[in-house]
């Protein structure tokens, strides 16, 4: 029997080709992880975005029931047991959903106390034209209403998402503290 030639070796990768592939797609997978990664944070920030904008609308609904005047409310909460008005809880008849209340980038804080958002204390009671934030009054889109509980969206500089009194809904901050 004669010994086969490399012209009739069997197909296949040797073991060189199948390394040097291998080498290819962990650059590509390691090119590519973070790249998925900032367009899974910039999703959950347009989703957060688009929740304080629905919570905007209902917000608005009731100040249309209630004399244009800022509802009475607590911060926020710790747990869903924990006593006293909150904004998800005066909001839900406004909403179409509890889901509203979820930050897509929240793993942990709306499971247990019902909301990722806290609202602005220093506006409670006020009657829309008379809102006021740091000396800033008047101009609605510098006063913030709703604000994110903690800084989920912190992969870039904007680590918090904001709903301003004129429902403009940003990552950016439009006020000012003066000494």
């Amino acid at each position: 029997m004669r010994p086969l030639s490399s012209k009739y070796r069997a197909g296949g990768f040797t073991l060189t080709e199948m390394l040097i592939v291998l080498a290819i797609v962990a650059v590509l997978v390691g090119i590519s992880f973070p790249l998925i990664k900032s367009g899974v944070r910039a999703s959950h920030r347009a989703g957060c975005l688009s929740n304080l904008q629905q919570i905007g609308i209902g917000l608005e609904a009731y100040l249309q029931d209630h004399n244009q005047r800022m509802p009475e409310l607590l911060a926020g909460r710790k747990s869903k047991s924990d006593e006293g008005l909150v904004l998800e809880v005066l909001l839900e008849p406004y909403l179409q959903s509890e889901a509203v209340f979820h930050c897509p980038a929240d793993s942990k804080v709306f499971e247990a106390s019902g909301s990722s958002y806290l609202w602005n204390t220093t506006q409670n009671g006020l009657a829309r034209t008379k809102l006021s934030f740091f000396g800033e009054e008047g101009d609605l889109s510098k006063i913030p209403l709703v604000i994110d509980k903690e800084s989920w969206h912190g992969g870039d500089k904007a680590g918090s998402n904001f709903l301003y009194a004129d429902y403009s809904a940003t990552n950016r901050l439009k006020f000012t503290v003066s000494p």
